[in-house]
C-alpha cells in the first residue's frame, strides 16, 4: 500500500474517502484512533493508504478535484 495523503484536516478526509468511493477505489485510512493518545486536539495527521494498483487512478481523481496529495 502506498500513502496517497497525510492531513489532519477532517472535511479534506472526508471528501476525499467520499472520492474514492464513488471511483470504487478501495482505501485504508490509518491513524483514526490516534486522537484518543493525543487528547483530540488534532496535531497528528491521519493517512489514506492506497493499493499500487489504483494509485495513478487516485492521484488523479484529488488532482481533478484540486486536492494535493504526497
Amino acid at each position: 500500500m502506498k500513502e496517497l495523503i497525510r492531513t489532519n484536516e477532517l472535511a479534506v478526509i472526508a471528501h476525499v474517502k467520499i472520492l474514492l468511493t464513488n471511483e470504487n477505489i478501495e482505501y485504508f485510512e490509518l491513524d483514526v484512533h490516534m486522537s484518543v493518545l493525543e487528547g483530540s486536539i488534532g496535531i497528528l495527521p491521519r493517512r489514506i493508504m492506497i493499493s499500487e494498483h489504483h494509485l495513478n487512478k487516485a492521484k488523479r481523481v484529488l488532482s481533478d478535484n484540486k486536492i494535493d496529495y504526497l
